[in-house]
């Protein structure tokens, strides 16, 4: 292990035993919001501290099946099964030192809008859409559709849904669902075409980290807003009241609206969820502009501009063009399968970063 490496090591056990201590302390815990972020770093450092405390443990049992074996041979084999489990145990520690994502922890707020294709793309954002809602429910989360616009043959032309976890620290929504950012393209035989002929059409996946009011300021003075009656498929109008609300963020022209709710207030409270998300997703990427070659390929991956995968129908093939992941489970993904192709993003992800940290 690297001089950088074991000082970063240190420095994080330092700071666990530091957090247990703190956590322990009555006192703290008068403050809810503080207690709650100790316990959530305390949460994230725990898997290093376990794998440490394990590497340790079998480096002792090592030399101790060592010493035996000289007197007592049958400790070789032993000793042989100890030495074959560090190398796994010391790759599993240099990802976890890995720096982390700040956001890991956070919950998302996910947009699927329709693009290429009018009504076919419309009708793929909504398989999208359950394909979300689906692992989102496997994974144990919860969901709030915030906004929607549907198309006329029940598709989506934009929906917004926000995805929370159900526990209170560690990796949350974001450290597996920020990879699904990009153009999704489908190609299958649209319900509309007669003929039975392929077609291919595409929607965009925007995935933001849930920004906290602490996370982003927003002035009130900054924003123009707009109410008017909200519109189903069709432009047909579906409320009498002027419900609906459009928030424009005038510093930086960023423009929110929601209409799915009848209160007025409740639509004000949804755009305003969504626009410090955005806020805090623009702010987040000015930052990694500016970073290393390697945290602005991390991020490349939620660039909206970005094919990232293809869904065939006919083949039931899946294929995530970033990692050149291909299987044959279209099917299954839809209903919610994601594991797969999540798996293989983390992966590609750690050794890059792994790499440019050797």
């Amino acid at each position: 292990m690297t001089d950088t490496r074991t000082d970063r090591l240190t420095s994080l056990l330092d700071e666990y035993a530091s957090l247990e201590q703190q956590l322990a302390d009555p006192s703290v815990h008068a403050d809810q919001a503080r207690a709650r972020e100790l316990g959530r770093r305390y949460a994230e450092l725990g898997p290093v501290v376990a794998t440490v405390r394990e590497i340790e443990a079998v480096q002792g049992d090592l030399a101790a099946a060592r010493e035996l074996a000289a007197d007592d041979p049958a400790f070789s084999v032993e000793a042989d099964e100890l030495a074959e489990r560090l190398p796994a145990l010391e790759a599993k520690l240099r990802e976890q030192l890995l720096p982390r994502d700040p956001d890991d922890s956070k919950d998302v707020i996910l947009e699927i809008k329709a693009g290429e294709g009018g009504e076919e793309s419309a009708l793929f954002a909504g398989d999208l859409l359950r394909m979300y809602l689906r692992y989102a429910e496997r994974e144990g989360w919860k969901t709030e559709v915030i906004d929607a616009t549907g198309s006329d043959l029940g598709g989506y032309k934009d929906v917004s849904v926000a995805v929370k976890s159900r526990a209170s620290a560690g990796d949350g929504v974001w450290a597996r669902l920020k990879y699904e950012g990009g153009v999704h393209r489908v190609q299958r035989v649209p319900v509309t075409e007669s003929a039975g002929r392929i077609h291919t059409s595409a929607a965009g996946v925007l995935v933001m980290p849930e920004a906290e009011e602490v996370d982003v300021t927003v002035d009130p003075n900054d924003l123009r807003i707009d109410v008017y009656r909200s519109s189903g498929p069709g432009g047909q109008s579906v409320n009498t009241t002027d419900s609906a609300v459009r928030i424009t963020h005038l510093p930086t022209g960023i423009v929110v609206s929601c209409q799915n709710e009848k209160s007025q207030l409740q639509n004000k409270e949804s755009a305003l969820r969504i626009l410090r998300a955005r806020l805090l997703a623009q702010a987040r990427a000015d930052a990694d502009a500016a970073a290393s070659d390697a945290r602005r390929s991390q991020v490349r991956t939620v660039d909206r501009s970005e094919r990232v995968r293809t869904y065939n129908f006919p083949e039931n093939r899946i294929s995530d063009h970033r990692v050149n992941y291909k299987a044959y489970n279209l099917d299954q993904v839809l209903d919610g399968d994601l594991g797969g192709v999540l798996n293989a993003l983390v992966e590609a992800d750690n050794e890059a970063r792994l790499a440019s940290a050797e």
